[in-house]
């Protein structure tokens, strides 16, 4: 249990490293305010939308008598809109982080710097960084929207489905989200999205402890675009102590050039089950 707590410090060191270097959370609130215009005229669209949707996919009971007629239509309506609003909190990270891939590289790569002194690179051409982001987020979409429908099926169940599914629900959110944020920092160390799920699978609770208050706060409008830089700074965070570069979440945020980059490496290495032998050369990301 100590994990998720490790987890969610570094969403807040994430926090508090970008307001200690408030140009970089200027520059990184661009593509988030970019991306929202677009998911809330969209999530506006749906919840126009939505109920007359539910009447549609329900003709069948068009001749129902009260109330069962509006408990079902009402019902299809809110799960509509909350598949559309968890397919929106997921899809909006790997979205601003497609739009912001410059901005982003170079953000997680100044946290690294302030925390080991150097920051790995990929040595790829941003075009091909920016078709790697793409394909693998279409990958994690993919399994998200597979979740997505199991769970939405699961909702109609009594009981169960108002308290349960919800709760599956936030947890899926939050580990998928922290996949993609930090797949920022891993990519740059030549790590394949296979690889990437490997090494967070190992360290489930850790990643849920970061994912999982962040996916709820991201519910909250405006919110997820002021915490995306500072939850960019706190994914790079996370992902030094997956790799091993990191000795825990309780340093100085700061980052004074040395710190953490070498105590604790051997622990963090076992944590992650060996994870540094599964790093890939640069070239690996193009497979």
């Amino acid at each position: 249990m100590r994990d998720l707590g490790a987890g969610f410090r570094y969403l807040i060191n994430g926090q508090r490293w970008v307001v200690r270097h408030g140009r970089w959370l200027g520059i990184g609130l661009i593509p988030g305010l970019i991306t929202l215009v677009v998911y809330a005229g969209a999530l506006i669209g749906l919840g126009y939308g939505a109920d007359d949707l539910a009447a549609w996919a329900t003709p069948f009971a068009d001749d129902w008598s009260s109330p069962w007629l509006g408990l079902l239509r009402t019902t299809l309506t809110v799960l509509v809109f909350a598949f559309g609003l968890f397919l929106a909190v997921i899809t909006f990270t790997a979205v601003t982080l497609l739009v912001g891939q410059p901005f982003y590289e170079a953000l997680s790569e100044e946290v690294d710097r302030a925390e080991g002194g150097e920051a790995p690179e990929s040595g790829l051409p941003l075009w091909r960084e920016l078709w790697i982001s793409a394909r693998d987020s279409v990958r994690i979409l993919v399994r998200v929207a597979l979740y997505g429908v199991l769970l939405f099926a699961f909702g109609f169940v009594p009981v169960a489905g108002q308290t349960v599914v919800p709760l599956i629900g936030f947890c899926v959110t939050g580990y998928f989200l922290a996949e993609e944020l930090t797949a920022v920092a891993l990519q740059r160390r030549g790590m394949v999205l296979k690889d990437r799920l490997v090494l967070l699978r190992g360290r489930k609770l850790l990643i849920l402890g970061f994912g999982v208050p962040l996916g709820l706060a991201f519910l909250v409008p405006f919110v997820a675009v002021f915490l995306m830089p500072g939850a960019v700074a706190g994914a790079t965070l996370l992902a030094r102590e997956l790799v091993g570069e990191n000795g825990g979440p309780d340093g100085d945020p700061d980052g004074d050039p040395g710190d953490g980059a070498g105590d604790g490496a051997g622990d963090g290495a076992s944590a992650g089950g060996g994870t540094p032998a599964a790093l890939s050369p640069p070239h690996a990301l193009g497979d």
